[in-house]
């Protein structure tokens, strides 16, 4: 299992008449936490659509439990369970506040596609070889 934390302060922008975070940036945090996740491995997204794989997302489902409001410092936890085997790849994503509250918890599924024919594949080999420590 891989695990990753990325910090975020939100921001005033993000926030509605009532201050409290909108649920639609949620979607942004969590690619935040994903994008970083793959950064601490000593990959990055660039790496990957260089390589000819892009990831869209295809499925996501999030239950909020608690607000965020404006200037709170919040934790994107990002985890994988699996490694993936074939093209789609499942992300777990839990938001928690400066007091460890759990404000928000997310799935995230994404397809590996030829960035060329938009057909499904793999992982890239190289990100593959970055996770397999993890899951072994």
């Amino acid at each position: 299992m891989y695990e990753s934390t990325t910090q975020i302060r939100v921001r005033y922008a993000e926030t509605d008449q009532m201050n409290v975070v909108y649920y639609g940036n949620y979607a942004q945090y969590f690619e935040v936490g994903r994008v970083e996740s793959i950064r601490q491995l000593g990959y990055t997204y660039k790496d990957m659509e260089t390589s000819g794989v892009i990831m869209p997302v295809v499925e996501m489902h999030v239950r909020y439990l608690r607000p965020a409001t404006y200037d709170d410092l919040l934790t994107v936890k990002t985890t994988l369970r699996e490694l993936p085997d074939n093209h789609r790849c499942e992300f777990l994503q839990d938001v928690y506040n400066e007091q460890g509250k759990l404000l928000a918890a997310g799935r995230v599924v994404l397809y590996y596609l030829d960035a060329v024919n938009r057909q499904k594949t793999l992982i890239p080999a190289a990100l593959k070889e970055k996770l397999l420590p993890y899951f072994s």
